[in-house]
């Protein structure tokens, strides 16, 4: 083969290559012929020799050729950004002389071939963003002329290598997003030239070894989102003064932070979010005048207290200062003026879920024209939307929700041409819903749910066809009907107009909506028929019309909706018969209750057989004649008997009643209580419950112990109805762990009122509520239950609530558990109490519901009821089955159902789920967490003493900041996976049985107990 054939046949493979990329020696007298034909390869000029291929960014695809490793002259290669597959070649490991190697950004795939380790001269190495799998090869760590190393977003496993401690000269490092795991090497620490430190997005475990901290050359320190523990050293600002960029978030460390990091003058990136610190922010962090980047979100930072927002006056003197969170902290006090002071190029300012109060203050306009995020959300602040805000142009985001905002929404926000992201939920807003907000063309998700709005819906809303998130205007009272413009948002994806007062048809140009997959609109007053548009929704998922006066059929198409997963159509005027295909074919997806004259559909939904035509207008007549002549009798017996029957029932009712109810209960005068309680003076007042007011009182009987006087309300709806269901549900069940009524009391009072009260045994230690959250603790915050107490007061539910619903003759349902209505005894046993909403369920039924107790009223309080009641649903065991599931769920995780975080879709039940169960200490009660610490380093304290006072020798093991121990970090982990099994939505009966509930609590209580 001739010289010039060669050199051809060399620049077709390299010009035209598509699916490999083929490598081979060149002989040395043609290396120079090639190379000015080949772009890319580089020659050496003194040996005729290839010694470098640079194809970076060509669009190559295809395999690399072994043939690759008979170049043995080849000094760098540079790969990078192509499309490479298959796996890196062995041979790679001959090239003895290669001092660069780039695949960064392929597809390559396989293992790290360890004889790299045999390319000795190798300095920068980078197989970064591949689809590499298995361990580092240890052998790369023998690789000491190395100084870049980079591995990251690969799909590697294992740990790092001890061996990477030998690489003396390596000066950057990145292992991001590698799917690492184990604890960082204490071997790091040797490596003395280190810069960059990038170990983010991991698994990485325990405490980061000091000896790194002490690499004075860092400069980028990057090991966030892993599952590190420990404190940050309180000289780092001392030991790591080069520091410009620091990323520690999303770990499970804590500790305050180090004022001396205020020493790392050159600071460009502060990222501690995410973790466990706590104290205040450093008042001179100002100091660091080159900060660009800081966020302190999500940490348990600040007191609640005015002071706590100090350290904003010192950021005025950071001049480059484009990003500032401290969201989610307990910051408290008003934002201070001093606000208005930071930099001009501040970009993104969150500071929602504090405490912070007050109005927003004036200064804060000095930033309209750097923001473009602005997040107030989870606060206290009140007063009016300050119409200043029109100023801000380049603004994006606007969170505003969950506070005390009053006032009309600002009209000035039409200005805000940039917005895509409109929060204003959760507030007392008043007044329209300003028609100028049409003009925010860019808008993609509004949020307008729970104020007070009033008024049409402005139909410039439905013309910015930019919305294709979400619109919500839930919960207010809105007026008219929906616009026929609701048709131009064909991209949205949620819609939510339930819970107001709109009226009249629903539009057939809903079905112009295409993108819609969640359409809410019960709780109404919509009519007419269910329009047949709705079927063009092809990906709609969730639809409920329920509550509204909508009559007509049930349009057979939406049972052609594939993807409709919920369809609640109850308590509606529907009629006809009900399509058996689709959402239709499951009793557990689709609700049709409070439609009497609904028809036909699958079995399991009980409704009558549809009747043919004929037959049903023959029907139809013969009860009209039928209702006539009955109704004719009715009014007569009436109209005969009503006076006698108001005189008895108004002499009898309340001594009769009581007296078959209550015969047990010692009754008492409407005087003693008076006197038990100074007149219901308020000094004696303990607590204000759903139907009226608890005292604390000693009567003369009961002189050895206080009695706790629960006084009802007789003007609140249901009150009387609540006195009777407990008198009647208390009458004849004993238990332990039941609260035990001791009298009651049916009188007038001395202004001739109606007087109703039970007297319960005085629970000295309160409601489990007020030892779970501080906030309703007040005087009492410092109590707090440890983690046998909390097991202990699960069982003691679970065990009131077996006997409840299968120890008694006549099954009990309590519908409305939560931990204000458990109390703790002197002994802190648990007795669950206010039976105020609580129904006897005939025996035949106690496996699935009540049978006539629905209502569209919920029975019970948000966030405990079962989620079936808020369909109709009747009421069941399962229902409070459900609520103690979220019971045990807020007593190990310390957040309420109604957490400010849960929203969008997120519940205490999907919070806990994802984290179960290798991330179980993310979730864990903090307050919890610390006193298994303290009691940690107290038995710590013991034993070093013991062994002082016996001569030995004390020898540290093992990790101080592991909190709990393995075997009380499962055991943790059952008890959330019970709350789980216990508040399952979707079926009710796949909820776990209440005796299984006890069984497992008792066996893990001996498992806790048994690992001390």
């Amino acid at each position: 083969m001739g010289l010039q054939e060669i050199n051809l046949r060399a620049v077709r493979a390299l010009a035209s290559i598509s699916n490999a990329l083929i490598l081979f020696s060149i002989h040395p007298m043609q290396c120079h012929q090639t190379s000015a034909a080949w772009r890319g390869v580089t020659c050496s000029r003194q040996h005729p020799r290839v010694v470098g291929f640079n194809l970076s960014g060509q669009g190559i695809s295809g395999t690399i050729s072994p043939s690759i490793g008979n170049l043995s002259f080849l000094r760098f290669i540079d790969l990078k950004g192509n499309g490479f597959v298959g796996e890196i070649p062995q041979e790679i490991g001959s090239l003895s002389r290669l001092r660069y190697l780039n695949f960064y950004n392929n597809t390559l795939q396989g293992k790290i071939p360890g004889n790299m380790s045999h390319c000795s001269e190798l300095r920068f190495l980078d197989m970064a963003r591949n689809n590499l799998v298995d361990k580092i090869p240890t052998e790369l760590g023998f690789l000491k002329q190395l100084v870049f190393l980079a591995l990251n977003r690969n799909n590697l496993t294992g740990t790092i290598p001890n061996s990477f401690g030998n690489l003396s000269a390596l000066e950057e490092l990145y292992l991001a997003e590698s799917n690492l795991e184990g604890s960082i090497p204490s071997e790091m620490g040797q490596l003395t030239r280190l810069t960059i430190f990038a170990i983010a997005i991991n698994k990485f475990q325990g405490v980061i070894p000091a000896t790194i901290f002490n690499i004075s050359t860092i400069t980028s320190f990057s090991v966030a989102d892993n599952l590190l523990t420990g404190s940050l050293p309180a000289d780092i600002g001392f030991t790591l003064p080069n520091l410009q960029s620091f990323g520690i978030g999303g770990n499970k460390m804590g500790g305050e932070i180090p004022v001396s990091l205020m020493n790392a003058t050159q600071l460009e990136l502060l990222d501690i979010a995410g973790s466990n610190y706590v104290g205040q922010v450093p008042a001179n962090i100002g100091g660091l005048q080159n900060l660009q980047w800081i966020n302190i979100g999500s940490n348990h930072l600040g007191s609640n207290k005015t002071h706590d927002l100090s350290f904003i006056a010192s950021l005025a003197n950071c001049s480059k200062l484009r990003l500032l969170y401290f969201n989610n902290n307990y910051f408290g006090g008003e934002l201070p003026s001093s606000i208005g002071n930071l930099s001009n190029q501040l970009q993104r300012l969150g500071l929602g879920q504090n405490q912070i109060s007050g109005k927003i203050p004036a200064g804060l306009q000095t930033l309209a024209n750097s923001l473009n995020m602005l997040g107030m959300e989870g606060n206290l602040f009140s007063g009016t939307i300050p119409d200043y805000l029109g100023k801000f142009q380049k603004l994006q985001v606007l969170g505003l929700y969950g506070n005390r905002f009053s006032g009309n929404i600002p009209a000035s926000l039409e200005n805000l041409t940039e917005l895509y992201k409109l929060q204003l939920s959760r507030n007392q807003l008043q007044g329209n819903i300003p028609s100028n907000l049409g003009n925010c063309k860019r808008l993609t998700e509004v949020y307008m749910q729970q104020n007070e709005l009033i008024g049409f819906i402005p139909q410039q809303i439905f013309s910015i066809s930019s919305l294709s998130n979400t619109l919500n205007l839930s919960r207010n009272s809105l007026t008219g009907s929906l616009p026929l413009e609701v048709g131009r948002l064909i991209s949205v994806y949620a819609l939510d107009v339930s819970e107001n007062k709109l009226a009249g048809e629903i539009p057939q140009t809903i079905g112009g909506c295409l993108g819609l997959e969640y359409l809410m609109m019960q709780g109404n007053y919509f009519q007419g028929m269910i329009p047949s548009a709705l079927a063009s929704l092809k990906g709609i998922r969730h639809l409920d019309l329920s509550r509204n006066n909508l009559s007509g059929q049930i349009p057979k198409d939406l049972e052609n909706l594939r993807n409709l997963q919920y369809l609640n159509l109850s308590f509606n005027e529907l009629e006809g018969e009900v399509p058996t295909k689709g959402v239709f074919a499951q009793a557990g997806t689709v609700s049709l209750l409070g439609n009497r004259n609904l028809c036909g559909g699958i079995p399991e939904l009980q409704l009558p057989t549809c009747l043919p035509k004929g037959m049903k207008k023959r029907r139809s007549l013969e009860m009209k004649i039928v209702t006539v002549i009955l109704g004719t009798v009715f009014l007569v017996i009436t109209l005969a008997s009503f006076a006698v029957l108001c005189w008895c029932r108004k002499r009898r009712n309340d001594r009769s009643s009581l007296t078959s109810e209550v015969d047990r209960a010692l009754r008492v005068s409407y005087h003693e209580l008076y006197q038990a309680t100074s007149g219901f003076s308020s000094k004696f007042l303990i607590g204000s419950g759903s139907f009226g007011s608890v005292y604390k009182g000693r009567l003369d009987q009961h002189e050895d112990r206080p009695v706790a006087i629960k006084v009802l309300n007789l003007r609140r709806a249901g009150a009387s109805k609540s006195f009777m269901a407990e008198c009647n549900t208390l009458r004849n069940i004993r238990h332990r762990n039941l609260a035990k009524i001791l009298s009651c009391c049916s009188s007038i009072d001395f202004k001739g009122n109606e007087f109703k009260a039970l007297v319960y045994e005085f629970m000295e230690n309160g409601s489990l509520d007020t030892w779970l959250h501080r906030e309703v603790a007040e005087v009492q915050s410092s109590r707090t239950l440890n983690l046998v107490q909390r097991l202990n007061a699960a069982i003691d539910a679970a065990s009131a609530l077996c006997y409840l619903h299968d120890g008694c003759e006549t099954p009990v349902i309590h519908r409305d558990l939560k931990p204000s209505n458990i109390l703790l005894n002197h002994d802190m046993s648990a007795q669950i109490s206010d039976f105020g909403l609580a129904r006897l369920l005939p025996k035949i039924t106690s496996n699935y519901s009540q049978q006539g107790d629905s209502s569209i009223v919920v029975k019970g309080s948000i966030g405990y009821a079962a989620p079936e009641y808020g369909m109709g649903g009747e009421a069941s065991i399962y229902g409070d089955i459900y609520s103690y599931g979220i019971l045990v769920l807020e007593m190990f995780t310390g957040r309420r159902p109604t957490d400010d975080i849960f929203r969008d879709g997120l519940t205490l039940h999907n919070y806990v789920k994802m984290d179960l169960p290798g991330n179980v200490m993310n979730i864990i009660d903090p307050v919890l967490i610390a006193m298994e610490r303290e009691a940690q380093t107290e038995a710590a304290a013991t034993e070093e003493e013991e062994e002082e006072e016996d001569g030995d020798d004390i020898q540290e093991e093992g990790d101080s900041n592991h909190v709990l121990s393995p075997s009380c970090e499962a055991c943790v982990v059952s008890i959330l996976e019970i709350g789980l099994a216990c508040s399952v939505d979707a079926v009710p009966k796949a909820r776990m049985k209440m005796k299984d509930v006890l069984r497992e609590l008792h066996r893990i209580r001996g498992a806790v107990l048994r690992g001390g």
